[in-house]
């Protein structure tokens, strides 16, 4: 008996576990310079959107109110990243920029996975038939390039932020659907799933309470390496005037404005711009991090 009791004592508590698996995640992470540097640009770019009427001494120009009477001003202390054609903070701008400008790369990421995941995981989990036409009409769909089908869903729904939400990821979709499938063939054979549907356990439940939480990992990677794609092709559709329509601040409308004025003016387009470039890059080095944190295997060798 004190023997059992012993061995009892002595095997670990199952949050235990758990607790150690999150420090080693926490570990890794923090040994990578390129992850922590990437979620701190995002972090102060998703924080200037949010406080950016705190920030700036000029939230109505941010807003869009216009002050012609400092129409191009080069930058100074007053004015750090100088002033647009209508007088405007650009500052102000491409903070307030940033509230659509990320706002729109999260909600198309969101759209793409509420769609393609489900159909991924239906195609990889029944098969058949239904496999076939889900797979067909997402191949349909990747026949198509991405934004050349963005650009014409937005042009027919016509411009507005929400219309280049939709457009953006309506074409996304299909690769989270290829992802999810593959990953759910995989899954649904192994023996904890044969074990559910021997017990007499739906279809339903075992696809979203047994093998979607196998492969969240896969689609939260993707998703955070597509946030930056996303953002990037967001700026190309207000950059060719489908995006938000003024007043509201956008960095890829502000490129565009910028862009006549860019060899007297060069701080008007400069900035946004860099703030496109700064945010996707961050993202991008995010996902690519998150991959190798979640991953045993790499977990273990560093």
């Amino acid at each position: 008996m004190a023997v059992a009791k012993s061995s009892a004592l002595s095997e670990p508590h199952p949050y235990e576990g758990r607790t150690g698996e999150y420090r080693l995640i926490a570990r890794t992470f923090l040994r990578d310079r390129f992850a922590v540097i990437s979620l701190a640009v995002i972090v102060l770019f998703v924080l200037g959107a949010v406080l950016a009427p705190y920030l700036t001494p000029y939230p109505k120009q941010g807003a869009g109110e216009p002050n012609i009477s400092n129409r191009f001003l080069a930058p100074s202390r007053t004015h750090p990243f100088g002033t647009d054609n209508l007088g405007r903070d650009v500052l102000a701008r491409v903070l307030y920029g940033g509230r659509s400008s990320l706002s729109i790369g999260f909600l198309v990421v969101l759209v793409a996975v509420a769609i393609g995941t489900p159909l991924g995981a239906v195609a990889g989990y029944y098969g058949g038939w239904l496999d076939e036409a889900i797979m067909r009409f997402t191949d349909l769909s990747l026949s198509f390039p991405p934004l050349l089908l963005a650009i014409a869903i937005a042009a027919a729904l016509g411009p507005s932020f929400v219309n280049s939400m939709i457009a953006i990821g309506l074409t996304w979709w299909p690769w989270y659907t290829r992802l999810v499938r593959a990953q759910t063939v995989s899954v649904k054979q192994r023996p904890f799933v044969e074990a559910a549907r021997s017990m007499g356990v739906r279809d339903p439940a075992i696809v979203f309470r047994h093998i979607m939480p196998n492969i969240i990992t896969v689609v939260l990677v993707q998703a955070t390496m597509d946030l930056g794609g996303a953002i990037l092709t967001a700026a190309a559709m207000s950059f060719l005037g489908l995006g938000a329509q003024p007043p509201t601040a956008d960095w890829g409308r502000m490129v565009s404005e910028g862009r006549t004025y860019f060899l007297n003016q060069p701080w008007y387009a400069t900035f946004p711009g860099l703030a496109i470039f700064l945010a996707s890059l961050s993202f991008t080095l995010l996902g690519d991090s998150v991959r190798d944190i979640l991953d045993p295997r790499t977990r273990r060798s560093a």
